[in-house]
């Protein structure tokens, strides 16, 4: 039996040294952090909360009833054949863009800068790639080396899918500043971010970057990336306002009326960037339907949508193609500007010309 217990105690004790100091995992705020994240009013019994009250609980039938639809049911959840996309389309001139580089992550150039949001640019969005499905492009549009000098990476929280540990380390030494919302930089720190060059902001704080405003804006969602860190850091979307365009970054969020109270403040948008995959009516409460994306769109009085946070990974049980055709029906059916670029596909924010083709039916 001592033997036992000593094997025992042994894999408990390889367990928590694993969750300990496995890097993907990132680090939790220290107690002096804590302390001082009491004084925001989106801090409550030592975690952060949403503007409203958000459940994301599921019943025991409910959760059985997820599981069997993950694992017997299947509906063109991935590509039949590896996405097509645009490559090196970084054009150099002085006018505002965006790439989109599927999923959340997006390319800016505005006003003289280069910015990159939720630069997830992995294989797979887990702690663990080897063993998880693969992004949909065997390719990204511009490989990290390939990259320009990057002014700013914005982080709207710190899921798998939106802040990518390989990513960050391949990235960090070509970019000059981090804005993440409160909490996340202790991630960036562990993996080797200077801390200096990282700016750890609260819902409707700015902060002035050369020409450029950088406001951390509500959203309705969660954070975590490890077994016991739930909600220990804080998610946002993000305002970038400069000089000659406006710019409306959603991270992750349900729908509420966070989205009429920034159109009010910031808007209008010259461009929005709204997520509008990976939903499920279980957890409705976090992930927009894409037809509530378009009434976000609406709210924070965007002139032209790009549909994001679909087009690279299973994340949900939809089909992969019903997020961007129910987002463009109901565009359409509201009289909403948007525009639908491959991914690589440069966008022009100020062009009367943009992509708006049904690409992802010629699949």
């Amino acid at each position: 039996m001592t033997s036992l217990y000593l094997i025992i105690i042994s894999v408990v004790l390889i367990v928590i040294t694993f969750f300990l100091f496995y890097p993907p995992f990132g680090r939790k705020p220290s107690k002096e952090q804590v302390n001082k994240f009491t004084a925001s009013k989106n801090y409550h019994n030592n975690k952060f909360i949403n503007p409203i009250s958000t459940s994301m609980k599921m019943s025991t039938g409910e959760s059985i009833q997820l599981m069997r639809e993950f694992l017997f049911e299947k509906n063109n959840r991935k590509p039949s054949a590896t996405l097509p996309i645009e490559v090196n389309q970084l054009i150099n001139d002085s006018k505002a863009k965006v790439i989109w580089f599927g999923h959340s992550a997006v390319l800016v150039e505005i006003e003289g800068k280069t910015l990159f949001l939720d630069p997830m640019l992995g294989k797979a969005p887990t702690p663990f790639p080897i063993f998880a499905g693969q992004r949909y492009s065997e390719k990204i549009p511009i490989e990290i080396q390939d990259l320009p000098y990057i002014d700013a990476v914005l982080l709207s929280h710190d899921h798998y899918d939106h802040l990518d540990y390989g990513t960050i380390r391949k990235l960090k030494n070509k970019v000059g500043k981090f804005y993440v919302p409160l909490g996340v930089g202790n991630h960036l720190i562990r993996w080797g971010v200077d801390k200096e060059r990282i700016h750890e902001l609260d819902w409707w704080d700015e902060m002035q970057f050369d020409n450029l405003t950088i406001a951390c804006t509500p959203s309705i969602h969660f954070s975590g990336r490890n077994i016991n860190d739930r909600n220990k850091t804080l998610w946002c979307s993000w305002v970038i306002s400069g000089e000659t365009t406006n710019l409306y970054f959603s991270g992750d969020s349900g729908f509420g009326s966070h989205f009429s109270e920034i159109g009010k403040k910031y808007g209008p948008f010259d461009l929005t960037l709204m997520e509008c995959g990976q939903y499920d009516e279980r957890w409705s409460a976090i992930h927009m339907t894409p037809e509530e994306t378009v009434q976000a769109q609406l709210d924070v009085n965007g002139k032209m949508l790009i549909p994001i946070h679909w087009g690279a990974f299973t994340l949900s049980l939809h089909e992969w193609t019903d997020p961007i055709t129910r987002v463009t029906t109901e565009a359409i059916k509201r009289n909403v500007k948007i525009a639908t670029p491959k991914i690589g596909e440069v966008v022009h924010i100020h062009s009367d010309k943009y992509p708006n083709t049904s690409w992802w039916k010629e699949e």
